[in-house]
């Protein structure tokens, strides 16, 4: 099939369109730049010049596809106002590619975080938060799958909090850039906390798997390592960079520092048995390893 596919050129965009091509689908991708579209073109896939504000463009290349990976997101965290922003964007995106879709049959696969579940590991069948600082985006996925009533194929890819690739990305690459830049690993909260991860290229075959052969209205749990405490996660970070391991205060992490507080381990069981999929990959500790100073 020929995919559309927005937030093809980040960490896991890129593994996405990697991992569609591999498997003979085509491929165009999203792209704002002129670097962004070489790289796209050198990876074998076709570039669509466009912003994710530009909902004309999305909507046309919607319509002349087979199928649709929603990834793009403001990288912009800098204040929660930002992040409202972010989300605001990606949900009128979300919307218009959906709409495309309307009547077709045709897969569109969204994405969104693995929720948190006091005292357990979260599973596919648990609600997304509706209140916080990322419930907008919760919104803005249930509204999607609810296109599943409307001849849409959609389903979820719930994402956990670290999406990795040669030790970087996710709220783990946050933890590294910030290490980075005061001088110090600090770890929020305890740092007893759990947080699940999922290497890129592991998260790339599910969503593969979804636009193939998920049910419409079905969500999805990307995760491998089901909740790496936190503090082992900084200790490595700390050791790698050659800095201490301190605790951190709120100020150090900003708009994500409540939701990096939290303890929300999350578990995949369900989806590898269902759809098959089997992470094969370096696990988040494992990766960290490639952190270099």
């Amino acid at each position: 099939m020929h995919v559309f596919v927005t937030g093809g050129t980040g960490t896991i965009g890129t593994a996405v369109v990697a991992e569609l091509i591999s498997a003979g689908h085509s491929v165009s991708v999203l792209v704002r730049s002129d670097r962004s579209a070489a790289a796209v073109t050198a990876a074998g896939a076709t570039p669509v010049r466009g912003a994710l504000a530009d909902l004309d463009v999305l909507r046309v290349a919607a319509r002349g596809s087979d199928g649709v990976v929603s990834l793009a997101f403001s990288n912009d965290f800098s204040s929660p106002e930002a992040l409202a922003r972010a989300i605001a964007e990606e949900s009128a995106a979300m919307g218009a590619l959906g709409e495309e879709l309307v009547g077709s049959d045709r897969p569109f696969v969204v994405v969104s975080g693995t929720p948190w579940v006091p005292g357990r590991a979260s599973v596919e069948t648990d609600p997304l938060p509706l209140e916080g600082p990322v419930a907008g985006r919760a919104r803005s996925v249930l509204a999607a799958l609810g296109l599943a009533s409307r001849g849409v194929r959609v389903s979820a890819i719930r994402l956990p909090r670290t999406v990795h690739a040669e030790g970087t990305g996710g709220f783990a690459g946050i933890l590294t850039e910030v290490a980075r830049s005061t001088g110090v690993a600090g770890y929020p909260g305890t740092g007893d906390q759990r947080w699940p991860a999922v290497h890129a290229r592991d998260a790339a075959v599910l969503f593969r798997l979804a636009l193939e052969n998920a049910s419409a209205g079905t969500a999805w749990h990307a995760v491998a390592d089901e909740g790496d405490r936190v503090r082992d996660i900084v200790d490595v970070i700390g050791r790698r960079l050659g800095l201490p391991v301190e605790a951190a205060g709120d100020e150090t992490f900003g708009a994500f520092a409540p939701i990096f507080a939290m303890d929300q381990p999350a578990s995949g069981a369900f989806t590898q048995r269902t759809l098959g999929w089997q992470p094969t990959h370096p696990s988040l500790l494992e990766d960290l390893e490639n952190v270099t100073a």
